[in-house]
């Protein structure tokens, strides 16, 4: 076990994962504190690296890309502070740091450990239930919907409609981006079939940020959703229906003749120039019509 316990945090590694828990003093940001201890399991580290500063200094993990939904949703926009993959660490426990350090290295050596990025999520996200209020509203989510609840700051045109619940189902993506000297920050959702390009203020699948102390509180509502959601690296699986279609629209053996064949090919681009047929649809029926010529 190789452990370095701080008032900026405590990370233990036991060989397989990384514990990180936040610290409980004063300097510990609200984010942190709320998101609580993270478990990173090995095959999820991509590196590590400590920083000597003159007073402090700091240890930086690299988790593999795509690796975390947290760091997904935020695409690298959390401040220093609310980053829970640093550690502060004191001039008199460099020692320890440096142990630590080498210690992870010398496990992703001997594990050869990958650390290409992955088509899925290694890490599950902030637990649910939870909830953050900031800005014009109030963000909660469960595990399987999103309630949206207004207060008296929202504009009129959006707080009119009343609260929302979105179905995880219908989210076809998360937003979360903060505020930034003039520019206000913004929680949004992307709903099936509801797409706007509406500003947040106006965008009733949208909380607008200020720029206060507990706008960060919203990435997590934007991570825990986005652990839910397909990994953008995963591969696009062909469903049962989709098959079926493709296969109804297969030349037979009985009309294997060239020109048979060759309508099939027009009468494909057809249905796919009108939209009956999407591009993964198209492309397959069209690859196992070129088979058989």
């Amino acid at each position: 076990m190789a452990e370095i316990i701080q008032r900026d945090g405590t990370w233990a590694f036991d060989g397989d994962a990384l514990r990180l828990t936040p610290g409980r003093d004063k300097g510990v940001g609200l984010f942190r504190r709320t998101l609580g201890e993270l478990t990173v399991p090995l095959g999820a580290l991509a590196g590590i690296s400590f920083e000597q500063g003159r007073k402090t200094g700091r240890l930086r993990l690299r988790l593999r890309d795509g690796a975390d939904p947290l760091l997904q949703a935020t695409g690298g926009r959390l401040d220093e502070s609310d980053d829970p993959y640093q550690l502060t660490v004191e001039a008199d426990r460099y020692g320890v740091a440096e142990y630590v350090a080498e210690e992870i290295r010398s496990a992703l050596v001997l594990d050869q450990a990958p650390s290409w990025p992955v088509d899925r999520y290694l890490l599950p996200g902030p637990a649910v239930p939870l909830s953050a209020s900031a800005g014009d509203g109030t963000a909660s989510f469960d595990g399987e919907h999103v309630r949206l609840e207004w207060n008296w700051k929202t504009e009129d045109a959006k707080a009119a409609g009343g609260a929302r619940t979105l179905a995880v189902a219908g989210i076809t993506g998360v937003e979360w981006q903060p505020a930034a000297g003039l520019d206000k920050g913004y929680l949004r959702f992307t709903v099936r079939g509801a797409e706007t390009k509406a500003p947040p203020k106006y965008d009733p699948n949208a909380v607008e940020l200020w720029g206060f102390k507990k706008d960060p509180l919203m990435a997590l509502v934007a991570a825990a959703v986005q652990a839910r959601l397909p990994h953008p690296a995963a591969p696009v699986a062909v469903v049962p229906r989709q098959k079926e279609r493709v296969a109804a629209l297969e030349p037979g053996s009985v009309e294997d003749g060239h020109d048979v064949l060759l309508r099939r090919l027009r009468e494909l681009g057809e249905l796919h120039r009108t939209g009956v047929l999407t591009d993964d649809e198209f492309s397959m029926a069209k690859q196992a019509v070129l088979k058989r010529m």
